[in-house]
């Protein structure tokens, strides 16, 4: 018996219409899990950008004792040329720091009229290689016991606390998506399961005149896979909504300036979906497929 597709579309419009409490259900729960899932991407994409921000910034400052010596910053600067891990470097004298720390401290009249040039350290801007925490450690290790170092200054300890808040996160979020899609995968089961069993005499009769196995399950897969789109469409809104109310207002600047880094393209957005909407299909597919195959037995 061939495939239909007026039967097709009317028998799946019949089975989502049967159980809509299930149906909503279904559809509900495969939003809210694709759109964690989009979350997860995007704060993804966001650690990215601020890891990468970080590491276009100076890595490295080499704090120098005011009273180094010539030979000793001489050393240095020759040891820092021919070090194959230093990128680049500059010399920062006492007089370019202290204008350095006029500006920072423009809006403190009080600090800079207390601030005096002997105060700011001279110091070496590096720009490591290799910007990898571990790789710029390892570099200022070789530079924090040398005559005439202070100290040794990174961005790692802040790069480092970034990526491990945000593997918790991520962590968190990808769990949260997987025991929901785990969830609507039983649900989508459960409502073709329901829908089989209401339409039992029906299959049978259908059975008894020749119908073959796939011209009675194509309507119950596409009802898996239509929750599954359906919520997928939704998890599309709820991601738009994050993007706006979220990450918008994270990326404004007025609470944090590194969550600048999270204000992402409608074609980061979208290119997220893509990728979850492909999870949603997957999510229906398995749901509609596990069912027909535990309890279509024709």
């Amino acid at each position: 018996m061939a495939l239909n597709v007026s039967y097709v579309t009317r028998e799946t419009t019949k089975n989502l219409g049967r159980n809509p409490t299930l149906t909503v259900a279904s559809v509900i729960t495969v939003a809210v899990s694709l759109t964690l899932a989009g979350v997860f991407l995007l704060v993804q994409e966001g650690v990215d950008k601020l890891a990468g921000n970080f590491r276009g910034d100076i890595e490295l400052i080499v704090f120098l004792d005011p009273d180094i010596s010539t030979a000793q910053r001489e050393a240095l600067a020759a040891s820092l040329d021919d070090n194959p891990e230093v990128q680049d470097f500059h010399y920062v004298n006492q007089q370019q720091a202290f204008e350095e720390a006029r500006e920072l401290f423009e809006d403190q009249p009080t600090t800079q009229q207390l601030l005096r040039e002997a105060d700011v350290p001279p110091s070496f801007r590096i720009t490591p290689t290799n910007p990898d925490v571990q790789s710029v450690n390892s570099l200022r290790d070789v530079y924090e016991g040398e005559p005439g170092v202070r100290e040794v200054e990174s961005a790692t300890e802040a790069i480092k606390a970034i990526q491990d808040l945000s593997e918790k996160l991520i962590r968190g979020v990808f769990a949260s998506s997987l025991v929901l899609g785990l969830i609507a995968i039983l649900l989508i089961y459960n409502t073709l399961r329901t829908a089989m069993f209401a339409r039992r005499r029906e299959i049978e009769v259908m059975k008894l005149v020749g119908a073959t196995n796939w011209f009675i399950r194509v309507p119950f897969i596409l009802e898996g896979l239509v929750q599954a789109v359906l919520g997928g469409l939704l998890a599309l809104l709820f991601m738009m909504a994050a993007n706006t109310v979220l990450f918008g207002a994270l990326s404004d600047g007025d609470y944090f300036q590194i969550f600048t880094a999270f204000d992402f393209t409608m074609a980061t957005v979208l290119w997220a979906s893509v990728k979850v909407g492909v999870a949603g299909v997957i999510i229906g597919a398995l749901g509609a497929g596990l069912a027909v195959g535990r309890f279509l037995d024709v």
